[in-house]
């Protein structure tokens, strides 16, 4: 990487392809059209590219398709003994804390998986699944998750996978949703050294849903409950099927996955992905996106049951024909080091991660980084949220040894795929900035008038038409939600992403955070992820999330919670983050409170679940704490919190 300013370039290696922007700018329909071609296998060629019937469009009209057709029959000879998954299991073999763990790493070639995916296919369709059927999958990270997904998408059958982490209440309230009969699931998994029961969860998430059968993937040998009328062992199942299944030729607009958002901002909603516009987008920006090479090993560390895992862990790097890397445990357990020796053991050549893992790791220094052997990777990138300088500039030296290309993504459950970043063979590269849209993508920042703000002026990120092959196309089962929250701020034309944004002088887009998560302190608008950012800055701070709690003077008034890479006395600390703050904002943005704690509130994907912190202050029930990865942390802040 060559530095220019605050500006980062790509070496001569990376550079390619400038002409994408100018051919994608000039046409962008016809510039989707071209990648669709090139990159997807279609049964019949579509008669229409796009239609726009606002605020509804369809892309690809006409087209026939099914994409694991061309994750497998459009190139298999050259694939078959490739390897497609490296699986890493959590227990470590030599590992005194497994004293029964004899499971090893699995290398699955893309012959491999498409028998897997024929057989258990075969058998979903011997249990009555068929095209249209919703398929709920509550699986931890282990192969047969993808081979769940993909068996679906073979018979088409719109799947729904629910993470694995997630509360027996929360599964319920996705299986009712859908109207899933069945459920696959497994006996149970492995998290920092425990056995997590999964089928006792799934067992009470069925009561009173549709479900007629569960089928379970034996990974834990742990005991489980049983029910013969309704439970079937996986491995049973498939034993006898045969390894060929014919693709059910779906139509491009056809329902293909439904994905529920986190609800870290609200109700869990069901996002409605289809066929052909999904395949073309997933594979495209994957290709532009990662630099795909062929011998690449990619690391996407998000869970399959996030949007993250489904785009970019299974289907863009099976869709381009490269090795997707999956780990079943915690990237910091038992050492920090587990996500440096995985990297060393199998070269992995591109890391996808979050914001809050990176953090997280430069909590622990860098001398452990160090100590291994990280020279194969050639690209990272970034995903989940707005990264900060600090955490992007540890990143670029620390794990890509100022060498690598960070491409910071912004997208979300709804694209279902990558819509802003800068390519690596172009850049430019600006710490905390993401980058200019994807080719074929139209953007602008609108204030709350409509209209576009200038250089440096924060507003409201918005997608104008043609918007993105992979944009969701609804709701389900809710169109009026569809509707009042994705196209009625700017009219049913704009799409309205709800993330503040502003662009530099090269356009250089960046994601303040989402609109909702503004605070207003006596009239003024202050944005809780620029807060973030400039306590951030502060060398001592590991990783902070910023809340707004109620103030019978000014309306509201930010509060602080900082993780800080080692301990320090309060009375030092706390006036150098106010001076921080004075400096990066000014005197308004001043907390009431800054608490100093041990760790935040996270999701197992890595989000902060700031909803939670805030109200230990407004007197709301905390709700379901059961998909946190530390749900202990919050009983400990809420005793710092309460007089």
């Amino acid at each position: 990487m060559i530095r220019k300013g605050n500006l980062y370039y790509p070496t001569k290696e990376f550079q390619k392809a400038a002409q994408l922007y100018d051919k994608a700018a000039e046409n962008p329909i016809k510039f989707w059209e071209d990648l669709a071609n090139k990159g997807i296998l279609w049964r019949k060629k579509w008669q229409k590219t796009f239609v726009h019937k606002p605020p509804y469009f369809k892309w690809f009209l006409g087209g026939k398709l099914n994409i694991t057709e061309t994750i497998f029959e459009s190139n298999l000879v050259a694939l078959k003994n490739k390897v497609a998954l490296i699986w890493e299991p959590e227990p470590l073999t030599e590992s005194p804390e497994y004293p029964r763990g004899k499971e090893k790493s699995r290398k699955i070639t893309y012959g491999e998986l498409f028998s897997a995916v024929c057989r258990f296919a075969n058998a979903l369709k011997k249990l009555g699944v068929k095209k249209g059927d919703r398929v709920g999958i509550y699986l931890p990270m282990i192969p047969e998750v993808v081979i769940a997904m993909l068996a679906c998408a073979r018979i088409g059958a719109i799947h729904c996978v629910v993470f694995s982490a997630f509360s027996p209440q929360a599964l319920k309230a996705r299986l009712e949703d859908t109207g899933a009969k069945i459920l696959i699931t497994a006996d149970g998994y492995f998290r920092r050294g425990q056995v997590i029961d999964l089928k006792t969860n799934a067992d009470e998430g069925v009561k009173k849903t549709k479900v007629k059968k569960i089928i379970i993937v034996k990974r834990a040998n742990n005991e489980i409950p049983w029910n013969k009328k309704t439970d079937i062992w996986y491995e049973s199942l498939v034993k006898n099927q045969t390894k060929s299944c014919p693709a059910q030729i779906m139509d491009s607009e056809d329902p293909f996955f439904i994905l529920y958002t986190s609800g870290s901002t609200g109700k869990p909603k069901g996002v409605l992905h289809t066929c052909g516009g999904y395949a073309v987008q997933t594979q495209a920006t994957g290709k532009w996106i990662f630099d795909f090479q062929p011998n690449d090993v990619f690391w996407c560390t998000a869970d399959v049951g996030w949007v993250t895992g489904h785009t970019y862990g299974v289907y863009s790097p099976l869709l381009n024909g490269i090795t997707s890397l999956m780990f079943e445990g915690a990237p910091d357990w038992p050492t920090p080091s587990r996500w440096c020796q995985i990297i060393e053991k199998y070269r992995v050549t591109i890391l996808y991660t979050a914001p809050t893992a990176i953090r997280m790791f430069a909590k622990y220094g860098e001398d452990f980084v160090k100590k291994h052997d990280l020279s194969s990777l050639r690209l990272l990138g970034s995903v989940g949220e707005p990264i900060d300088e600090t955490a992007w500039l540890w990143y670029f030296q620390n794990v890509g040894k100022s060498k690598c290309p960070i491409v910071d993504t912004w997208w979300q459950t709804e694209t279902g795929g990558i819509l802003i970043t800068s390519l690596p063979g172009l850049g430019p590269f600006r710490p905390s900035y993401t980058g200019l849209p994807f080719p074929g993508i139209k953007t602008d920042i609108l204030d709350d008038r409509g209209r576009s703000c200038p250089v440096n002026k924060k507003g409201n990120l918005v997608i104008l038409p043609p918007f993105s092959p992979g944009l969701f196309r609804g709701i389900y089962k809710n169109p009026k939600k569809y509707r009042e929250t994705y196209w009625s701020q700017y009219g049913s034309k704009i799409y309205f992403t709800s993330d503040g944004a502003l662009r530099d002088k090269q356009d250089l887009i960046r994601i303040i955070g989402r609109v909702d998560d503004v605070i207003k302190v006596a009239g003024h608008r202050l944005s809780t992820g620029e807060l973030e950012n400039a306590v951030n800055k502060h060398s001592s701070v590991s990783e902070c999330a910023v809340v707004g709690i109620p103030d019978k003077i000014k309306g509201e008034v930010p509060v602080i919670f900082i993780v800080l890479k080692k301990t320090q006395p309060e009375e030092k600390i706390k006036p150098e983050i106010i001076g921080q703050i004075k400096k990066e904002i000014g005197p308004i943005a001043l907390p009431k409170e800054i608490y100093l704690v041990e760790d935040l509130p996270k999701t197992r994907s890595g989000k902060i679940m700031r909803r939670i912190l805030k109200r230990l202050f407004t007197g709301e029930e905390l709700g379901d704490l059961s998909t946190l990865s530390n749900p202990e942390i919050v009983e400990k802040i809420k005793k710092m919190t309460t007089p």
